[in-house]
């Protein structure tokens, strides 16, 4: 994980980014000290025409990595389903998905 802070300039406001490779994960507005999370990672974070400076990764808690179950999905692609989120493009776009049903 890795936290940034825009420098672009005017422009854009001097929010802190958390960022875990392309995707971004949460972010601190400006002259606040609360993060926010995404429920699920933006993927493909474009720091193109934006200039960034290391950020204090101390304003983010970093959520422990859970392991989940792996599912095959109708269509056949393998996805991960944890706790509280699952790999597919229904949980994706809507929260919530049918590989989140519990199992025994």
């Amino acid at each position: 994980m890795e936290a940034v802070i825009e420098i672009t300039g005017d422009l854009f406001p001097a929010h802190t980014y958390l960022l875990d490779g392309n995707n971004l994960v949460a972010y601190v507005k400006v002259n606040e000290t609360e993060p926010f999370y995404f429920k699920n990672p933006i993927k493909g974070f474009d720091k193109r025409g934006r200039k960034f400076a290391p950020g204090n990764k101390n304003l983010f808690t970093i959520k422990k990595e859970t392991h989940g179950r792996t599912v095959i999905g109708s269509s056949g692609q393998t996805y991960t389903v944890t706790e509280d989120s699952c790999t597919c493009p229904g949980f994706t776009y809507r929260g919530t998905c049918k590989h989140m049903v519990k199992h025994d």
